[in-house]
């Protein structure tokens, strides 16, 4: 037996109560039902029709980054990993790093062709495969200290601030209307002296970027975000320095629409299991939770990486064994409205307790060598936990039913919220149209044939 089951024991030894919440959660926060009334043209209701309905996608979004689009070294595996990203995921992740989108001042890199910049794909590129795929962009993230360009570093305040608004206002003008979740700030829970500019130590860092955003992006939900530690690690109380630090700043009047908590288990394999004590803890995961809910925001898992350590078979079922517990207890949740998982394919990025070693022409990089944390294996074939997350998302978390009106013209379904086929037919006539089952949105329907 593989010796890292033992990082699992928590999972297990709360396994009644993970279950209860998970299933009484799903049942409550992610299904609702659909009462249905079918008519003729003339408005007339119809007994004894038979009404079947097929989900064909999620409300609730499950996400990757998208930061190897275009960048894998052959023609084969790229069309690979559009594949599998098309048929597997609803949001993906755009590179939005201001060292990236602007590595000279004025010299912007949103178009399609833009130059090659690893692991930064143009914005633009991003963009057409998603609206391509019906997939929805996600932007990660605006103010983000640890890459801002290197031609701000010796910048006074006044001038960043400057700089940072003619950022947004550029932004805001080419995407706004095109990307609705704006991660505005990320990871500003790194201490004192780890800023690359000045303004990273001003009092009214997360203050001052929100506000902006607001300006710039009136009608977009602007999201904070934090790294794992400050998410998931800390003791659950509002004293929590994340959870503080987003109290003082809406106190302060920053509009902050959704809480993002990043989700990487960044631990050697040798102190997997004393680093993974809260964070692969249930009572904790829901306690956490539970707690940012308190502020009356949706929350988003930003970013996931689960290691596998190696593509031994024992461990590549751990990890997928793993994953399925995280997102059946994120998505049992009542606020919780995103998943990402962070790098889908094994071997080409770094982390940030690793020399930044890149990949080119198959060579993998430290890291990610280490970690094995992708959802791919670096020859693009899928792991165990592909495979467990397209059978949580496709199969266990879909709906497909059929039902047949009363003599009133009747008939209901409780089913996953997302969009739905539905075919309608009665005395040898089949009409099919389109159902959307929103959380928010309305249970009555009426379908005519």
């Amino acid at each position: 037996m593989n010796e890292r089951r033992k990082v699992v024991e928590l999972f297990e030894q709360y396994k009644d109560y993970m279950e209860d919440r998970v299933y009484t959660g799903i049942e409550q926060n992610r299904k609702g039902y659909a009462y249905l009334t079918v008519q003729n043209g003339a408005g007339e209701v119809l007994s004894n029709a038979k009404v079947t309905v097929k989900q064909k996608s999620h409300e609730f979004r499950f996400g990757a980054n998208l930061f190897m689009l275009d960048e894998l070294e052959t023609p084969e595996k790229n069309e690979t990993y559009k594949k599998l990203f098309a048929e597997t995921f609803n949001m993906a992740t755009l590179p939005f790093y201001w060292d990236a989108t602007e590595p000279e001042p004025g010299k912007t890199r949103y178009h399609k062709d833009a130059p090659k910049l690893y692991r930064r794909p143009p914005i633009d590129l991003c963009l057409e495969f998603c609206e391509k795929h019906g997939i929805e962009p996600r932007e990660h993230a605006l103010a983000y200290d640890n890459f801002f360009p290197k031609w701000l570093y010796q910048a006074s305040v006044a001038e960043v601030k400057h700089a940072l608004e003619k950022r947004y206002r550029e932004i805001s003008e080419r995407y706004a209307h095109k990307i609705q979740t704006i991660e505005v700030t990320n990871e500003m829970d790194w201490g004192i002296g780890k800023g690359r500019t000045a303004f990273y130590e001003e009092e009214d860092y997360v203050e001052f970027c929100f506000k902006l955003a607001e300006k710039y992006f009136p009608a977009n939900q602007l999201v904070i975000n934090e790294h794992t530690g400050a998410c998931w690690a800390d003791k659950s109380r509002p004293s929590d320095k994340y959870f503080s630090y987003i109290k003082a700043a809406i106190l302060s009047g920053a509009r902050i629409d959704a809480i993002g908590m990043q989700y990487h288990q960044f631990h050697k394999r040798e102190n997997e299991y004393e680093k993974t004590r809260v964070t692969y803890d249930p009572v904790q995961l829901y306690k956490h939770m539970d707690m940012y809910a308190r502020f009356g925001k949706p929350l988003q898992v930003t970013e996931v990486t689960i290691p596998a350590y190696s593509w031994e078979a024992e461990d590549e079922a751990l990890q997928a064994e793993i994953l399925t517990y995280l997102y059946k207890i994120w998505f049992s949740h009542q606020n919780m409205e995103q998943i990402v998982y962070w790098n889908l394919v094994d071997g080409y990025a770094h982390v940030w307790n690793q020399d930044e070693i890149r990949a080119s022409q198959g060579n993998m990089t430290l890291g990610e060598n280490y970690y094995h944390g992708g959802l791919l294996r670096f020859d693009m074939s899928p792991k165990p936990a592909f495979f467990a997350l397209k059978n949580l998302i496709e199969k266990e978390w879909h709906t497909e039913t059929a039902v047949t009106t009363d003599t009133f013209g009747k008939a209901h379904f409780k089913g996953f919220y997302g969009k739905y086929e539905v075919t309608v037919e009665r005395n040898g006539k089949t009409v099919t149209t389109e159902l959307d089952l929103a959380k928010k949105g309305k249970r009555e329907f009426v379908l005519t044939v």
